[in-house]
């Protein structure tokens, strides 16, 4: 299966946490980059390989997320990775940043490492059952408007709400800004259902 870093390749089957829910955690993350660097360097301890480290940040050539960039409205990070013959995935957007959630990821790992490191490998094991990877969701399958333009909740929203959120994702999606047609088509037809579904 191939897994793209950017957008964000949620897991298939592995539930959003609702926007209501997410809060902020009691970690003290640090920069970006730096985040993605121990969840990678925490896998490799681990013996993992393959790793993509998939959020709707913009990356570098170097694969690493832009430190600048603002934060984009979806903050979920999905790690993909092979691991013990197959490809596993750890996935979170429980807290209100992606370095939050990365660090979410990378302290689940470390847990992991010490049963590994304190002679429970069959526990690992076990562990890691609950982790393999479903295929991600299709590129080309058909999302709803709402996740097109990153809306985490079914309350209500006005055209302007709509403007707003367009205007946000096209600086990303735009091929003149590192987006691509298809990415900007999408995104075109999603405000236009939106419009389309919030007619009077």
């Amino acid at each position: 299966m191939t897994v793209e870093a950017y957008p964000l390749a949620w897991p298939a089957g592995k539930p959003r946490t609702p926007w209501h829910k997410i809060e902020r955690s009691r970690f003290e993350p640090g920069n970006r980059p730096q985040e993605v660097a121990n969840v990678i360097a925490e896998l490799g301890r681990l013996g993992a390989r393959n790793v993509v480290v998939s959020t709707n940040l913009r990356l570098r050539n170097d694969g690493l997320p832009y430190a600048r960039d603002r934060a984009p409205d979806d903050q979920g990070v999905a790690v993909y990775f092979d691991y013990a013959g197959g490809q596993k995935c750890f996935a979170c957007d429980r807290w209100r940043t992606i370095e939050e959630n990365l660090r979410a990821i990378y302290k689940s790992i470390e847990a992991i490492r010490g049963l590994e490191r304190w002679g429970s490998k069959s526990f690992v094991d076990a562990a890691f059952t609950g982790f393999s990877a479903l295929p991600a969701p299709s590129q080309h399958a058909k999302r709803s408007w709402r996740q097109v333009l990153g809306i985490l909740h079914d309350g209500p929203i006005d055209r302007a709400g709509i403007d707003a959120l367009y205007r946000n994702r096209a600086r990303e999606r735009h091929p003149d800004m590192g987006g691509s047609d298809d990415a900007m088509a999408e995104l075109n037809a999603a405000r236009a259902a939106a419009y389309e579904e919030i007619a009077p």
